[in-house]
């Protein structure tokens, strides 16, 4: 791959190309998005998710960036947790996954910042969050260590970075999940969001993702400390979890 290509799915593309591709992908799903996600792991999105807030371990007055947050399921715990005298950003790259998240957020009647911004230019000064969370996003990012690398600028000293994505599963269970992956995904997709090809490149998008531990790596090459992750169900995902001191 030369200097200015990257993966898009299988596909070999324009690093710029990815970012429009991408936005096209979560334009076209963003309506369906939770109703695909429950179809697709049948629920275990959300025990994830509820395991990825509680590791957080937010508490009162607290700072936290969701990046990717899409459409609130991860802020929209944190906003609670934090309270009236903390700060919760309920960020995205797409405009599209930003609009239904700030719209579940408010008919909950919960009041965040809600911002449009790319993960590889963070617009926050250094040392400002107590936590920083991307839930399912990281695989979409075309620089990922210069996203991890904002991340990390931005925590204070004794933040904590949670990356929540789909991982890698042991040998013996490849072949059921790549049948599913690459027949029941797809036509999940046309069925419920009339898109199967976006679910397409989200199947190749998990496969080409860092595994468990390259993932681990990355996080400790960008400056975090003490990284470890957690398998679930068997690392169809995986939560990495890194300090910062």
């Amino acid at each position: 791959m030369s200097e200015n290509t990257t993966h898009f799915g299988y596909a070999t593309v324009a690093e710029d190309e990815k970012v429009h591709k991408v936005a096209e992908v979560f334009h076209s799903v963003a309506a369906k998005y939770d109703v695909m996600n429950d179809l697709m792991s049948a629920g275990l999105h959300r025990v994830w998710k509820m395991f990825t807030i509680a590791k957080a371990g937010v508490r009162p007055g607290f700072k936290v960036l969701d990046i990717a947050g899409g459409t609130g399921d991860l802020a929209k715990e944190f906003v609670k947790q934090a309270g009236k005298n903390g700060e919760v950003w309920h960020t995205d790259i797409n405009e599209s996954m930003l609009r239904v998240g700030r719209d579940r957020l408010l008919n909950k009647g919960l009041m965040t910042p809600t911002l449009l911004c790319d993960a590889e230019k963070l617009p926050f000064p250094d040392h400002y969050f107590d936590r920083v969370s991307v839930a399912f996003g990281l695989r979409n990012m075309t620089h990922k260590e210069r996203a991890l690398a904002e991340m990390q600028r931005v925590l204070k000293p004794g933040g904590k970075l949670l990356v929540l994505e789909f991982s890698k599963v042991p040998e013996a269970l490849q072949k059921p999940y790549d049948l599913y992956s690459f027949k029941v995904l797809p036509w999940l997709g046309q069925k419920i969001a009339n898109d199967a090809d976006s679910y397409r490149y989200l199947a190749e998008s998990i496969r080409m993702h860092p595994d468990q531990e390259t993932l681990k790596t990355m996080m400790q090459q960008a400056g975090f400390d003490g990284v470890d992750y957690f398998n679930l169900t068997a690392g169809v995902a995986a939560l990495h979890v890194g300090c910062k001191y």
